[in-house]
């Protein structure tokens, strides 16, 4: 199951859109009906969260949070993605674009990291692989 949660309240969120990314991303990477949630918060609650595991205290713009494992109901449990909207405004308004096309860019890049890429190990390049195929 792809739950998508907006916990903030400035932008609107296309909620319905997020669920067919992650459903085309789940796709891509074979990954059966993943149980995977994607949250949308305040710069405060992910100052909060980057600070308790990240060990760093201001906000940044999205993380992951991955489990991948088969719990005792059998389902499979990707991991949750946590992004920051506020910072992704600023973010989209310094690049020049949209703020829907952050939140994806974002979602596609936390999706990335629960699959196990990460910095330094091809991250980047899948991420523009994933852009020319225009999930």
């Amino acid at each position: 199951m792809i739950a998508i949660l907006n916990r903030q309240r400035k932008s609107p969120i296309r909620t319905r859109a997020f669920e067919r990314l992650l459903a085309a991303l789940a796709r891509r990477y074979r990954l059966a009906a993943p149980e995977v949630s994607l949250s949308f918060v305040g710069e405060r609650a992910m100052r909060t969260l980057n600070r308790k595991f990240m060990k760093k205290d201001k906000p940044t713009d999205v993380l992951s949070f991955p489990l991948g494992e088969t719990g005792p109901d059998g389902k499979f449990y990707l991991g949750d993605i946590v992004i920051a909207v506020p910072v992704a405004f600023r973010q989209a308004r310094a690049k020049g674009h949209g703020l829907d096309r952050e939140l994806r860019l974002l979602a596609i890049h936390g999706f990335l990291h629960l699959v196990g890429f990460d910095h330094g190990t091809g991250i980047e390049e899948e991420e523009r692989k994933l852009h020319r195929i225009h999930l």
